[in-house]
């Protein structure tokens, strides 16, 4: 009796890793998918084009009229403001050189937040 239930539990574990573990891959998946996308529309000329002004690590010919995206957690603790700045910078300073990507419509808002999910990780 002792066997069939340590077998039946044994089998329970296997099924419960058998369901949770891809799962858990395919999250990792899809938040790397995420970040890809978020970087390849930074790096678009055509799209977000934050290498334009700034400074990205990985990036090919940045900018300089825009500060460096570097420590963007320790200057964004709460990513909602990044995100508040790259929708329209011109809301917390009317004078920004920086597009309002949002509100002009650039980009659409799932656009912005894989942006924001990329700059942030910076």
């Amino acid at each position: 009796m002792k066997k069939m239930i340590a077998a039946v539990l044994a089998a329970a574990v296997c099924a419960f890793g058998a369901l949770v573990l891809p799962a858990s891959g395919v999250l990792a998946e899809e938040a790397q998918s995420a970040m890809e996308q978020g970087k390849a529309l930074a790096f678009d000329r055509k799209k977000g084009n934050c290498l334009a002004c700034h400074m990205i690590a990985g990036g090919d010919l940045p900018g300089n009229i825009g500060p460096p995206l570097v420590a963007m957690k320790m200057r964004y603790p709460d990513k909602a403001k990044l995100r508040a700045q790259i929708y329209d910078a011109t809301v917390a300073n009317p004078q920004s050189s920086m597009p309002p990507f949002g509100s002009h419509g650039i980009l659409t808002d799932k656009e912005i937040d894989l942006v924001t999910e990329f700059i942030y990780a910076q």
